[in-house]
């Protein structure tokens, strides 16, 4: 099985198991470069997926908290290359597909042409990139692909309907359907409208579709636990690994 599809089948057994899958979100080397490893496997102990922040200078989809942690660990030294390093070094292996998200520039420093080899020898199972349009997406996309990486699409509630078809139709590993427009930790109540959106983006992807920005409570994962395969649990979790707090109560809370 490719690493791209390893995403898939972990959403897909967790719907199998009657509940959605949950994909938790933390910030690499927050609140400390050395707890970076043992924050991971806490998250991942519980988690279907876990989504790992590269930290940006200027993270625009993110709100204040991802903000904080992001400039926290650019200042303690967290690099790409460094988060390469600690998920090589990682063990046990966590048996939930690891993400990376990150923002464009991070990556082209690194390199495209041994990105995805680094990626993939880490452990890393695709890409999140939040400034990346699709219309410009084609060597990132070729790069991945010819690794087995994915290459994780977003879409948002005003994403009209012939480019939502284009986003989903290159999709791979899971759609990220943005419950709101804004950026991403305020916490938001789910209208009707919201769930209607999410049917439209199950309706023409062709890949698993998770809801994220904003859950934070058992009541939004079940209200759109209906509607979708998956939730994607940021800012909360980021907050509570601040407080030094282990997160497997709060995170098992939300979908037991």
């Amino acid at each position: 099985m490719r690493a791209a599809d390893t995403i898939a089948a972990a959403i897909a057994a967790a719907r199998k198991a009657g509940r959605p899958a949950l994909v938790g979100f933390l910030t690499a080397g927050f609140p400390a470069r050395e707890r970076f490893r043992e924050d991971m496997a806490s998250v991942a102990q519980c988690c279907d997926v876990v989504e790992i922040g590269v930290p940006f200078s200027d993270p625009m989809a993110d709100g204040t908290t991802i903000q904080r942690a992001s400039a926290a660990a650019l200042a303690g030294g967290v690099t790409l290359p460094w988060i390469l390093d600690e998920l090589r070094a990682l063990s046990p292996r966590p048996q939930a597909p690891l993400l990376l998200m990150s923002y464009l520039n991070p990556l082209l420093a690194f390199g495209l042409d041994r990105l995805p080899t680094a990626a993939r020898e880490a452990g890393v199972a695709g890409f999140i990139v939040p400034d990346l349009p699709f219309e410009e997406a084609a060597d990132v996309k070729s790069a991945l692909d010819e690794a087995g990486l994915a290459l994780v699409q977003m879409v948002t509630p005003v994403t009209p309907p012939e480019r939502l078809a284009r986003l989903c139709a290159g999709a791979s590993g899971f759609i990220y359907a943005v419950t709101m427009t804004g950026t991403t930790g305020k916490s938001v109540e789910v209208p009707a409208d919201a769930l209607d959106y999410m049917q439209r983006v199950k309706r023409v992807a062709p890949v698993p579709v998770c809801a994220g920005f904003g859950i934070r409570s058992r009541e939004q994962v079940q209200r759109l636990g209906e509607h979708v395969d998956g939730v994607i649990v940021g800012s909360a979790l980021v907050e509570l690994l601040e407080k030094g707090e282990d997160p497997r109560g709060f995170l098992r809370g939300l979908v037991e």
